[in-house]
């Protein structure tokens, strides 16, 4: 049987990353726009919150479960922002390129060893918009703030973030290894295995 779900995102990069990191379950991921759902006013001050607010508004107007991720990258020398507001740094409707490069002049001056940032990932499963045990995930993914962009690949502030292990810029990893390590593949891992459980207690 294959299980609709509604991603609370208009993301298109979220869209591509999840539906391929799920492509082994028997999940359809549906995105809001297919209803004709807009984004829903995060007003929480966590991750958590805003992926459950997120998730409760898509389950509600689709009638179906909903699957919502908040994220957003934590930079040390900025006592961990952009933290939730990452989408909106540079201000209502910014791009990537604009939240990037306001980013890189928070940091100017800011020497390398002190450039320490942690992506992190909160994704949510709701079965209806008043679930009590939502499934919570989440994921980290520790790296630093390049000086200068590089790479094609990714959204977000992917080519500001340097991955250690693998000694170069985030938008530089081929896809289907960023979606193997990412913050983002951690947190749907975990949401895989929890799908997966619910589904043989018949809960899903």
């Amino acid at each position: 049987m294959n299980h609709r779900v509604v991603l609370a995102s208009n993301n298109p990069g979220k869209l591509r990353e999840m539906t391929q990191i799920l492509s082994d379950l028997d999940i359809e991921v549906v995105p809001q726009s297919a209803f004709g759902i807009d984004e829903v006013e995060e007003t929480g001050l966590s991750f958590v919150e805003n992926a459950l607010i997120k998730a409760r508004h898509a389950a509600e107007v689709s009638g179906l479960p909903a699957i919502a991720d908040d994220s957003g990258i934590e930079v040390d020398a900025l006592q961990g922002r952009p933290g939730i507001y990452s989408a909106r740094y540079a201000g209502p409707g910014a791009t990537d390129a604009d939240n990037n490069a306001k980013l890189l002049e928070e940091l100017e001056g800011v020497p390398e060893p002190r450039r320490t940032a942690r992506y992190q990932a909160v994704i949510v499963h709701l079965r209806h918009p008043a679930d009590p045990t939502p499934i919570i995930c989440s994921g980290t993914w520790e790296g630093r703030i390049l000086t200068a962009p590089r790479g094609e690949h990714g959204f977000g502030y992917d080519p500001l973030f340097w991955v250690p292990t693998h000694g170069c810029a985030s938008a530089e990893l081929d896809p289907a290894e960023k979606n193997r390590i990412s913050h983002r593949a951690q947190a749907l891992a975990c949401l895989k295995q929890a799908l997966a459980e619910r589904e043989s207690a018949g809960r899903l």
